[in-house]
C-alpha cells in the first residue's frame, strides 16, 4: 500500500516496491474509491494492458523478479492517462510437483560433471504474474517507483518538530482508502480480524503484496481505528494498550486463521511510513519482505519495551531512515543544513 511521498522501499536493498508493495504499501490509490472486489478463481479475461503503451521502464529488480513500468492508457472517453504498471512473479505453489510433469519443456543450457543448467518452460499455471495498476498515476506515483540515489537521514527529536512534522502537515496525499477500510466501505470481505474499540482497536487484513496462495510469504497489515496517530513519532505510553492489543490479538488471529505461531512472525512498524496513519506489518519470519532493513523497520515488541523505559521515547530519540534523491523532505533537510546534505 502506498499513498504518500515516502517510498515503501527506500533503499536499493528494498527495491520492490512497499512493495510501497507496494505498497498495503498499500500501493494502490485505486483504494480511494469504495469498491471492493475479489477475483480469486476467476477466468482469464482481457484487461486494460491490451491498450497499454509503454513510455519507459522505471526500474526492475532481478532478485524479486519485478519490474515497474510507466505508460499511457486511454479512458472510456478517449482521454490519455498516465499509468504505472507493476509486474511481479508470484511465488511457486506448494503443489508444484503436480504441474512440473505436465506440459513442461526443458532445454539444456550447460552440463558439467554432476551439474546441469536448463531453461524450463512450465505450464501456464506456473507462469502467473501479479499485475498492479495505478491509474491515473500522478507525478508523485511515477517518481515513487523511479530508481534514484538514496541518502540516510538521522532525524533528531528537534528535527522532527522543526522540519519533518511541518512537512507532513503541509503535504496533501489522500489516505481515503484507509478510511474506506476502517468504515467498511471497501475490502470488508478481506478483514481477518477486528477489534472495534475506537481508541485501542484495529482492523487486520492481508496486504495486497500477498496473494494468499501460500503462507511462506504471509503479509498482513493492522490498521488502527484511531486517526490521530500518524507514525512512530506520535507514540507515547498512553498508546500501550493499543500496541499490546495489536501484538497479542494480531498474533492470535493469525495463528487461528493460518496456523502460524507468534514466534514465526515478524511484527514491525516503518519509519518513515509509506502513509501517515498508524499501521503495523505482520510478515512470515522466513519471508524477506520489502521494507525490513535496519533503517526502516522497528519491531513492535521493541517499541513497547522502549515506551515502558521512557514514556516519551519516540519524541526524543534520533531515528535513522533513507530518503530518495527527489523527495521534498530531503530538500527540506538540505535547506536546514542538516547532516552534510
Amino acid at each position: 500500500r502506498s499513498s504518500d511521498l515516502m517510498q515503501d522501499s527506500a533503499t536499493p536493498e528494498q527495491m520492490d516496491s512497499g512493495t510501497g508493495s507496494h505498497k498495503r504499501k498499500r500501493r494502490n490509490d485505486k483504494r480511494s474509491g469504495s469498491e471492493s472486489t475479489s477475483d480469486s478463481g476467476s477466468e482469464p479475461q482481457a484487461g486494460p494492458l491490451d491498450l497499454f503503451r509503454l513510455h519507459r521502464v522505471l526500474r526492475g529488480n532481478a532478485r524479486d523478479k519485478s519490474i515497474f513500468l510507466h505508460g499511457k492508457l486511454n479512458d472510456d472517453a478517449g482521454v490519455e492517462k498516465d499509468v504505472v504498471v507493476i509486474l511481479e512473479k508470484t511465488p511457486f505453489p506448494a503443489n508444484i510437483s503436480e504441474f512440473l510433469g505436465r506440459d513442461s519443456e526443458m532445454k539444456l543450457q550447460m552440463r558439467n560433471d554432476v551439474y546441469s543448467t536448463y531453461s524450463l518452460y512450465p505450464p501456464p499455471e506456473l507462469n502467473q504474474i501479479k499485475t498492479t495498476l495505478v491509474c491515473p498515476a500522478s507525478e508523485k506515483h511515477i517518481k515513487k517507483y523511479l530508481r534514484q540515489e538514496v541518502y540516510l537521514i538521522q532525524e533528531t527529536g528537534e528535527d522532527y518538530k522543526n522540519i519533518t512534522q511541518p512537512f507532513i502537515e503541509s503535504t496533501s496525499f489522500s489516505i481515503q482508502w484507509v478510511y474506506n477500510i476502517l468504515e467498511k466501505k471497501s475490502e470488508a470481505d478481506r478483514i481477518v480480524y477486528e477489534n472495534p474499540d475506537p481508541s485501542n482497536g484495529f482492523i487486520l487484513l492481508p496486504d495486497f503484496k500477498w496473494d494468499q496462495k501460500q503462507v511462506d510469504d504471509l503479509y498482513l497489515i493492522a490498521i488502527c481505528h484511531i486517526r490521530t496517530i500518524k507514525s512512530l513519532r506520535d507514540l507515547s505510553i498512553e498508546h500501550l494498550p493499543l500496541l499490546k492489543n495489536i501484538l497479542n490479538e494480531g498474533q492470535n488471529a493469525i495463528e487461528q486463521r493460518y496456523g502460524i505461531q507468534g514466534n514465526q512472525l515478524r511484527i514491525y512498524l516503518h519509519y518513515q511510513p509509506s502513509y501517515f496513519h498508524l499501521h503495523v506489518h505482520f510478515t512470515a519470519l522466513g519471508y524477506d519482505a520489502p521494507g525490513t532493513s535496519v533503517e526502516r523497520a522497528h519491531l513492535l515488541s521493541d517499541v513497547i519495551e522502549n515506551l515502558l523505559l521512557d514514556p516519551h521515547y519516540y519524541q526524543k530519540r534520533t531515528l535513522t531512515y533513507a530518503l530518495r534523491e527527489d523527495e521534498p523532505l530531503l530538500h527540506k533537510f538540505k535547506e536546514a543544513g542538516k547532516h552534510g546534505l
